[in-house]
């Protein structure tokens, strides 16, 4: 069995109204358990949020290495600025 630790939390009124509501409508069992859902999620968002920064680590040294080795392209400035456009038009964040 885990081992457990009791941590008290202050929550703001709205949000403690909506997990004690969860609780009371049966959609979790008790509060805890919604704070290690939430820590979970938490968890695996921190997760693809350090995958998507050690990505685009390689993405910048890879493109500094191309730099330094004199491997230069011209960029398509229109064709930047107009996926640019397209993607701010969907409210999609860039790749």
């Amino acid at each position: 069995m885990a081992d457990f630790e009791r941590l008290t939390i202050t929550l703001p009124a709205d949000m403690a109204a909506l997990v004690k509501g969860a609780v009371a409508e049966g959609d979790y069992a008790s509060t805890s358990e919604i704070v290690r859902e939430a820590l979970r999620d938490w968890e695996l968002k921190a997760e693809i949020r350090r995958r998507k920064l050690d990505a685009l680590r390689r993405d910048v040294g890879e493109g500094l290495k191309d730099l330094d080795e004199g491997r230069l392209v011209e960029p398509d400035l229109e064709g930047i600025m107009a996926e640019g456009r397209r993607l701010s038009a969907k409210n999609e964040p860039s790749a």
